[in-house]
Formats: structure tokens, C-alpha cells, sequence
């Protein structure tokens, strides 16, 4: 597979992986280090962190069920170069820039950032 096959299934994987409660698909695309952020509050100064394995709870949970929304999903792969990737995702009731980066285990997400769509 291509790089750019290979990103956009990671994107997929944790995507789907959170509408189905699927913990081993989102998983498998998250890495370790993952840091996740939103600015949900306008203007707010602090921007909480949100883990691997608190994610990976939530989706065991169930949490991702209701935001599938119309289930259509829109990866949009922006750049990749070398090791790293942009990814623009539209899906559910989210909007999330994912920066990804290739590891020994394949294509990983390590940065996102999410917003609800509007």
C-alpha cells in the first residue's frame, strides 16, 4: 500500500474504531504518546490533554456511539513528508487536524486536535 492508503486507513481505523467501541481498531492507530486537545471553551487559557488510554476508555464505554452522526467520513490526507503526515478529518459531529507520524508499527496518530462541526 501507499503511504498516503496507509494514513488515511489509520485515520479510518481510529475513527470507526470510536463510533463502534472497537478499543483494538482505535488502538491500533493512536500512538503511545498521543496528545489530544480541543478548544472548546472560546477563548480559554488552558487546553486539557486527553490520553491514549483514557480514549481508548471512553470508546470501551460506548462515548463514540451517539457521534457518528450521518456516519459519512471525509479524510482528507493535507501533506506527508518523510516520517510525518497532516490530516484533516470530517466525521460525525467532529472536525479533528491529526498529525501522524510512521513508526516500526506503521502510521500513527500522535497530535489531535477536534472541534465540533457546526
Amino acid at each position: 500500500m501507499e503511504d498516503r492508503d496507509l494514513v488515511q486507513q489509520a485515520a479510518l481505523d481510529y475513527f470507526e474504531g470510536w463510533f463502534d467501541g472497537d478499543v483494538q481498531r482505535m488502538g491500533q492507530a493512536l500512538h503511545e504518546d498521543l496528545v489530544k486537545r480541543s478548544p472548546l471553551t472560546a477563548g480559554a487559557v488552558d487546553l486539557p490533554v486527553t490520553s491514549k488510554a483514557r480514549m481508548l476508555d471512553l470508546a470501551e464505554q460506548g462515548a463514540g456511539a451517539a457521534d457518528r452522526g450521518d456516519g459519512r467520513l471525509d479524510v482528507d490526507v493535507i501533506d506527508i513528508h518523510g516520517d510525518m503526515a497532516n490530516v484533516v478529518v470530517h466525521g460525525g459531529v467532529y472536525r479533528e487536524y491529526l498529525q501522524m507520524v510512521r513508526t516500526s508499527d506503521g502510521w500513527k496518530i500522535a497530535n489531535a486536535l477536534w472541534a465540533y462541526e457546526e
